[in-house]
């Protein structure tokens, strides 16, 4: 009986590593920053069957909010959206897949609230 709870401990210290050693392989890569006024915004990148999975959201905590968004890769627009913030969060996301360029694509999503002023940019890299 001793050995066996001896053998379930370790096996449950070990478990917390094991997870941690799957999710260190993720290839996702996120940012997240902080805007000109109280919204915040994030970027992921992800590879996608050879492109670039992007995710850029925008939070406001205020539904119908009209945001013009741009998105860059290494330096060239790519994107150009009109999005408006939803309930029940009031916030959005813009979702595209990108050409994955040879190199290290470094992709920058801007949004600004044309009523209000505000902007958000977010920047990662992969």
């Amino acid at each position: 009986m001793k050995r066996a709870l001896v053998t379930l401990a370790a096996g449950a210290m070990l478990a917390p590593s094991v997870s941690g050693t799957a999710e260190a392989r993720s290839t996702d890569v996120r940012a997240t920053t902080a805007c000109t006024r109280a919204s915040t915004s994030k970027i992921k990148l992800a590879p996608d069957s050879g492109r670039i999975e992007t995710e850029f959201e925008v939070d406001q905590n205020r539904v119908g909010r009209r945001w013009n968004v741009t998105i860059s890769d290494n330096g060239v627009v790519v994107v150009r959206a009109t999005a408006t913030t939803t309930a029940p969060s009031g916030s959005f996301t813009v979702r595209r897949l990108l050409a994955n360029r040879a190199g290290t694509d470094h992709i920058a999503a801007r949004a600004t609230n044309p009523a209000t002023g505000e902007s958000c940019t977010a920047r990662a890299s992969i």
